[in-house]
Formats: C-alpha cells, sequence, structure tokens
C-alpha cells in the first residue's frame, strides 16, 4: 500500500480516503464471493469437536476437499454459500473502513515512519473489525448452521440475515449484536497488520528487481501471495478463538454459556483440546486467505491504479 496509486508515485494523484473506502470494500466483497465456500468450511471445522479432547467426538468434516463435498452432499451446492450476504456486508464495512483509514494514515506520513506500516495497519484493522462486528456475527451463526446430525458448535437456527440481527437485536439488545467483538478485534487487527505490512514490502521488493515490467498486475500479485502466507500462520489462532467467541450460546443476561472472554477462550481451547487446536481449519483458512489476500488486494491495487489514470485524464 503506497502512498499513491500510480507506479510512478511522485507523478500520481493519490487517492483520498473516501474513494479508498468504496474501492476497498468492492475488491474484499469481488474476493469474497470467490473464497466464502472455503469460509464456510472453516468454520466447521473450527466448530468441531469445541472443548472436547480429540478422538472423543465424531469428525463429519476431514480436510478442506471432504468438507466441502460433505457441505455439498448436506447442505446442497447452495450450502457453500451459506452466510455468503452477511459475509459481503462484513467484508463492504470491515475493509472499506480499514483501507480508507490505512490510506489516510498514508496521506499523513505515518507509513513513512519506521514501524508505521504496521501501526497504520493494525490501527485499520481494530477500528474495521469493531465497526463490522455485527456482519461477522451473523456470518458465523449462519454458516454453521446444518442438519441436526452434522451439526458442530451451537445451532442459532436464523432465517435470513435480517432475521438474525432481528433476533439478536430483540433478545440480547443493543450491544449483543457487538457480542464476540472481544475476539474480531485482535484477530483482525494482527491480520490486517500483518497483511498490510507484508503486502507493502513484498511489492516493493518484487519490483525493485524488475522481475516485471513496470505497472503489471503481476507485481500485485506476487505481493499478495508472499502475504497470505504471513497472515494465515499469524491469524489462525484469532481466526479460531473469535469463531468460538461468536458462535457460543448465550444466557438470558446475554453472557456466553462456555467463554467469559478473549483469554478464557484460548485457555479453555489449549487445556481441554491440546494447543494444536489453535489451528483447526489451517487448510481453509491458508486456501481460503490465500485467494483472497491475493484477489482483494490485486483489486485494490488496480481499483486504485485505473481510478488515479481517470483523475489524471
Amino acid at each position: 500500500m503506497e502512498p499513491s496509486c500510480s507506479p510512478h508515485a511522485a507523478a500520481a494523484a493519490s487517492v483520498s480516503p473516501p474513494v479508498d473506502f468504496v474501492l476497498g470494500a468492492t475488491a474484499c466483497c469481488m474476493a469474497c464471493v470467490f473464497t466464502n465456500p472455503l469460509e464456510v468450511v472453516k468454520t466447521r471445522l473450527q466448530l468441531q469437536g469445541e472443548l472436547r479432547p480429540r478422538g472423543t467426538y465424531p469428525r463429519h468434516y476431514r480436510g478442506v476437499l471432504q468438507a466441502m463435498v460433505a457441505v455439498g452432499q448436506i447442505d446442497g451446492l447452495r450450502g457453500l454459500q451459506k452466510g455468503l450476504k452477511a459475509g459481503l456486508l462484513y467484508q463492504g464495512v470491515m475493509n472499506g473502513v480499514r483501507f480508507c483509514f490505512y490510506s489516510h494514515m498514508e496521506d499523513v506520513g505515518l507509513t513513512q515512519q519506521p514501524g508505521g506500516t504496521i501501526m497504520a495497519g493494525a490501527m485499520a484493522g481494530a477500528l474495521g473489525a469493531f465497526v463490522a462486528s455485527p456482519a461477522y456475527l451473523v456470518k458465523t451463526h449462519l454458516q454453521a448452521q446444518t442438519v441436526a446430525a452434522f451439526a458442530v458448535g451451537h445451532q442459532h437456527n436464523h432465517q435470513s440475515v435480517s432475521g438474525a440481527f432481528e433476533t439478536i437485536y430483540k433478545k440480547q439488545g443493543l450491544l449483543g449484536l457487538w457480542r464476540g467483538v472481544s475476539g474480531a478485534v485482535p484477530r483482525v487487527t494482527v491480520g490486517s497488520a500483518v497483511q498490510l505490512a507484508t503486502f507493502a514490502s513484498a511489492k516493493e521488493w518484487v519490483r525493485k528487481h524488475q522481475w516485471f515490467q513496470e505497472g503489471s498486475w503481476i507485481v500485485a500479485l506476487s505481493g499478495g501471495m508472499i502475504s497470505s502466507v504471513a497472515v494465515a500462520v499469524a491469524m489462525t489462532p484469532f481466526d479460531v478463538v473469535s469463531t468460538r467467541l461468536y458462535n457460543q450460546p448465550v444466557d438470558e443476561m446475554g453472557k456466553g454459556k462456555h467463554y467469559r472472554g478473549f483469554l478464557d477462550c484460548f485457555v479453555q481451547i489449549v487445556v481441554k483440546e491440546g494447543p494444536l487446536a489453535l489451528y483447526k481449519g489451517l487448510g481453509p483458512a491458508y486456501l481460503r486467505l490465500g485467494p483472497h489476500t491475493t484477489l482483494s488486494l490485486l483489486f485494490w491495487d488496480e481499483l486504485r491504479r485505473v481510478t488515479c489514470q481517470h483523475q489524471g485524464t
């Protein structure tokens, strides 16, 4: 994420934060359409065997390919796109805010300071995660839902996105829509910082070596592929905790029945399921994050370039 969108930074007009809000939201929504089936599989794998030692529960989902086939057989092909509407809402709001804020940090020069890229990415991720948390809550509920025989995790039985928002609001109030945000903020803060920092550095490294034509989309693609590896490794433990916090049932006071918060969830998973449980769903997490990181950052980079060219005409 450079201060300007053109390969020729000195000559290009910068993209304003409001424009970057639209570009970031659009880019990530485009990527979400392609990667949502992997998000469904990831959610199921992360909820499977919740708070139970390995070997003491039936494993309905075993790996990425088998899990995708299982979801298709159980819920039909449309089941692989469960939660897509909520996912698009989440991606649009979260990444719109994230990219907009990051663009503003570029404009004020924070990303040019030592460690500024990581700091700006973390701050942008935290803000985006907080604002978009209700959409992620509903998305997780919908993607976990399936027939009783193959259910993993608590089943909330929502009928639609709007129905889910309405039910949560009526039962838990406005604050109930932000239940689980304590897991979402560190999840996206870490992921955003790693994604934005490694993408910017990797793309600049590729550009300096002049392996590809100046301004080629392959430069952005290469940066995205490198970034996705780091994001998957750093983010998956936070992702597992976040999924558990969002999907857990609540009592009449709106408090979680399984976990008291982020740290309690983290400790319970390690103690009851073992440390490796923090990497449940790593396969689909990378396979989703890889293409999603690459596609979203590629779309964002290209949309910024086209916007700058249009502004210059």
